[in-house]
């Protein structure tokens, strides 16, 4: 690790082989480089399954601060897949989620064959955000949550020990390496994309983009409308959405325990989830459960404290993704004493990486509107898990000092870019109720939804009919389907030796 010293502490973490990290994340001479510079290089682009294919690897400077004249130079860097049209549009650029997420990264997972049948419209480009992926910096952090499991927290001390990790990770990037974290919003990040368009000498380019990468496509909208082509926009996150209101969480529970009570295995064991949510809530409340199981880290036998905070905590931070298939599993288990699997998820997410600097700036320079505040604060008692799916924001904010980008940022959005937003109806991050809301601006726009689909790769992946929407609409064509009923959701049943 050592000999790595000069490598990106995100870069050091990395599975990629060490010839290439070294080539791809040794960051070259910036300071003899100018905002604008492009680099382009022949580039074999390798998935996940071993898959290969010819694309660009491109790099970008562009200033870490426009609002400062003495600015830092950063680099941005992009995987560009040539298009298979004789007569290609717009080049399209993918928008990872997170913030945080790495679009080439995105490209080496289940989406690539989506990568690949868009180059049908045009140039696809995996893009990593600034402070992402290969991008330079990439704003990792090294410390871990390391909660104490033997005693399982309140609310006030994760945020008092997300506050500790914040401002290490803060020092480290704003103190040691003299990165400037003010330019990191979502707004200077929309500018990086015109810079992209610029350098590429393309007249538009269309954004594809999910979860948080629609809150910067919006923006990108907003900032620079007439170098937008068209837009995808999968699990909107519209600029007000960045903080998740309670009621909404709370209807996708009730959702979700129809679906439950509708799955032939499950039906008939748990026939109302939310209300056996609640009565595992009540009981830890009353008496807090200890677990002893094994720490796949160090292969010792540790004490795992679960309390209603920690199961709460853990219920919300994972709603509305595919780990909600083992919802029904994990609380009939504790409805039985048995909280083996939440332990363990528990002990998992407190050995986990904090996170990433990038992702905590842009975030808290995003904010949130007063009034949807006020609504937060007035709906989180009456719900099953509060605001916790929001924590540690906004408490983690006050250690990031990140500009706040005020209520212009936030506020409605007009817009006669086309624009096709996928939602689905069981992902409570980012509901179907988000879409509409800022879909009202848009002259131009079309609705796929797609039912029992949670966040994240569902959006794209749980039809092929969603390619076709995608394709039909990027393509201008009009889009044949607006509803998509794939198969429902699948739950993990009881353990073997559990089923009695």
């Amino acid at each position: 690790m050592s000999g790595l010293k000069s490598v990106s502490r995100r870069c050091v973490r990395s599975s990629v082989p060490l010839l290439a990290l070294v080539a791809l994340c040794a960051a070259p001479a910036l300071a003899q480089r100018k905002a604008g510079d492009l680099n382009l290089k022949p580039y074999v682009f390798e998935n996940a399954k071993g898959e290969k294919t010819d694309a660009e690897f491109g790099t970008l400077v562009v200033p870490e601060n426009r609002r400062d004249p003495r600015s830092n130079l950063i680099e941005l860097a992009f995987v560009r897949f040539k298009s298979t049209s004789k007569t290609p549009g717009a080049p399209i650029v993918y928008l990872a989620g997170g913030p945080g997420g790495s679009g080439i990264g995105t490209a080496t997972g289940a989406r690539f064959p989506l990568f690949m049948a868009m180059r049908e419209v045009g140039d696809v480009i995996a893009f990593d955000q600034r402070g992402t992926g290969y991008s330079k910096p990439n704003l990792g952090c090294y410390e871990r949550w390391d909660f104490p499991v033997n005693a399982a927290p309140s609310r006030d001390e994760m945020i008092k020990v997300a506050r500790e990790r914040a401002k290490d990770c803060a020092h480290y990037w704003r103190d040691i390496q003299r990165v400037d974290l003010t330019g990191y919003n979502t707004n200077e990040s929309a500018d990086d994309l015109e810079d992209l368009r610029r350098a590429l000498g393309t007249e538009k380019i269309s954004l594809w983009g999910i979860s948080y990468g629609t809150h910067l496509a919006l923006a990108a909208i907003r900032r620079h409308p007439r170098s937008i082509a068209r837009a995808v926009l999968a699990g909107t996150e519209g600029p007000d959405h960045t903080y998740k209101l309670p009621s909404n969480i709370e209807k996708h529970l009730a959702d979700l325990s129809a679906a439950v009570k509708a799955d032939p295995y499950w039906g008939e064991k748990v026939p109302d989830l939310a209300s056996l949510i609640k009565s595992v809530h009540e009981q830890l409340d009353k008496k807090p459960a200890t677990v002893e199981i094994t720490d796949p880290r160090t292969k010792q036998k540790v004490s795992v404290a679960v309390n209603k905070f920690v199961m709460q905590f853990l219920t919300a931070n994972n709603i509305g993704t595919t780990t909600e298939m083992f919802y029904p599993m994990i609380y009939y288990r504790a409805s039985k004493g048995d909280f083996a699997p939440t332990a363990e998820a528990w002990l998992s997410l407190s050995r986990g990486e904090f996170g990433s600097a990038m992702s905590y700036m842009m975030d808290c320079a995003s904010g949130i509107s007063p009034a949807r505040f006020e609504r937060i604060a007035r709906e989180a008692d009456a719900t099953l898990l509060g605001a916790l799916m929001n924590e540690p924001f906004p408490g983690v904010c006050s250690e990031w000092n990140a500009p706040d980008l005020g209520d212009e940022f936030r506020s409605p959005l007009k817009s006669d870019v086309p624009a096709l937003f996928i939602s689905g109806t069981l992902d409570a991050r980012t509901p179907v109720s988000n879409a509409e809301e800022y879909r009202a601006g848009f002259a131009h726009s079309t609705h796929l939804i797609i039912d029992g689909a949670v966040h994240s790769d569902p959006l794209f992946l749980s039809s092929p009919q969603i390619k076709d929407a995608m394709l039909q609409f990027m393509k201008g064509q009009p889009v044949t389907t607006t509803r998509i009923a794939p198969p429902p959701m699948k739950f993990v049943p009881l353990k073997e030796e559990t089923r009695k």
